[in-house]
């Protein structure tokens, strides 16, 4: 992998007590990784345009760059399919 500074910038929508936001975070931790957090339960207006964005109501919403990941469990089936890495490099889903 490349310098994960390079990368395109990672955003979560989550919230303090969701179990399946605290595993992305650790995932890409774990990678050497770095986000933006969105915190959609202190913040009705980030709640909105999440919703608006991606038409889900759940979290995490994970976006790399422009592209829309979705969750936890669709982030970790394009890790398994071979697909993250390129993502996170720029190169696209």
């Amino acid at each position: 992998m490349s310098d994960p500074s390079s990368y395109p910038p990672i955003t979560i929508y989550s919230t303090e007590v969701c179990p399946y936001c605290v595993m992305a975070k650790n995932f890409l931790k774990s990678k050497g990784l770095t986000w933006s957090e969105v915190r959609i339960d202190t913040d009705p207006a980030a709640r909105e345009k999440m919703v608006a964005l991606t038409g889900r109501t759940s979290v995490p919403q994970i976006f790399i760059g422009g592209f829309h990941v979705g969750g936890y469990d669709d982030m970790m089936a394009l890790h398994r399919a071979g697909k993250l890495e390129p993502l996170l490099q720029g190169e696209g889903a």
